[in-house]
């Protein structure tokens, strides 16, 4: 369980909270006993709690606790906090044929489906493994929506494979589209190929033996290389693992990730020399990562200067408690509540 983050103790005093109805039990910091933090933590000042003469605490100032103190608590524990990518979600416009083409072309099964007719879309989620263990495909079909647009902010999946012309020959034979032919990256020893899905959708294929995530990279441009970076590391808790500048191409990349490149899915966030601002379409949906409180997490989103799209809690319906978020460049993230998606799992 994460642990609470909190000012000292020895600067409130609690009442019980039977005497409080439900809009003051809200205004009340999360001290262990159960309340959910709501107060932002971009404050001037700290706050005080004293009993009032209903024994409800009113919300004073103070100067015991500082901004940066409280800042620096909250950014600490996302480090902490138990993340991973669990989905990358896109639209497709003819499920059936998506779903044919990544079980026969590419090696995924078909994990489960489920059909949101009220909503009107049906989800398909593909992967190499179990959605509690592994890095999935969340495919999304709306009805009657048959095309979408890419846009030019989006780049490719990442695949690690173990033989790139076995499966170059396959989509080939299945008739699917070769944009790049196995051929070494240049100034290394490793071969890739590009291949597309039926939707257009670029997979850049590395040749990778027994790789324990072979979904293994999302790649999106962003405007702002070292703004990203920062971002990422202090919003998600994600640890640059490389950067690598190709003066030639005139593009820099960087790998971020919650553990080795070799072992768990990266986000690769490349920078093109001079551009800033990229069109991103109506394809590509969002990351899903999981975290231990969605409420902390949106807290550090804000102090990080990432934008909360939805606040946290949970989906009517299904319960399930999730944050959503744009990053400086507004591509989307969606944070989900690690036990709630396990017990949706099951």
């Amino acid at each position: 369980m994460a642990s609470s983050i909190r000012p000292s103790l020895s600067s409130f005093m609690l009442p019980s909270l039977r005497s409080c109805n439900p809009s003051e039990k809200l205004s009340l910091f999360h001290l262990g006993s159960g309340i959910r933090l709501y107060h932002k933590f971009g404050l001037k000042s700290s706050r005080l709690l004293r009993h009032d003469d209903n024994k409800c605490m009113r919300v004073m100032a103070s100067g015991n606790m500082s901004t940066a103190a409280t800042q620096e608590n909250v950014l600490d524990w996302v480090k902490h906090d138990k993340r991973r990518m669990l989905h990358v979600v896109y639209r497709v416009g003819d499920l059936d044929k998506s779903i044919k083409f990544y079980r026969e072309c590419l090696g995924m099964k078909l994990l489960r489906k489920r059909d949101m007719q009220e909503q009107r879309y049906t989800n398909a989620f593909l992967g190499y493994g179990p959605e509690d263990a592994h890095f999935v495909a969340e495919l999304t079909y709306n009805y009657g929506i048959d095309k979408y647009d890419i846009g030019d902010g989006f780049g490719h999946f990442g695949l690690a494979v173990d033989d790139i012309s076995r499966i170059v020959e396959l989509v080939r034979a299945k008739g699917g589209k070769i944009t790049r032919e196995p051929s070494p990256v240049k100034g290394g020893n490793s071969t890739i190929a590009y291949i597309e899905d039926p939707d257009g959708y670029q997979f850049e294929l590395s040749e990778r033996v027994s790789s324990p995530e072979p979904l293994s990279k999302v790649m999106l441009r962003v405007g702002d290389l070292d703004r990203s970076i920062k971002f990422y590391e202090k919003a998600f808790g994600m640890e640059l693992l490389r950067t690598q500048d190709d003066p030639e191409s005139k593009s820099t990349i960087a790998i971020l990730g919650y553990g080795p490149e070799e072992k768990n899915t990266v986000l690769e966030l490349t920078y093109n020399y001079g551009v800033t601002d990229y069109d991103k379409g109506d394809a590509y949906a969002q990351i899903t990562i999981g975290t231990d409180d969605v409420y902390k997490t949106a807290e550090a989103i804000k102090l990080a200067g990432g934008k909360i799209t939805r606040e946290p809690g949970p989906v009517p319906g299904i319960k399930t408690k999730i944050t959503l978020c744009v990053d400086p460049d507004g591509w989307k993230t969606v944070f989900v509540d690690n036990v709630d998606f396990r017990r949706e799992l099951e």
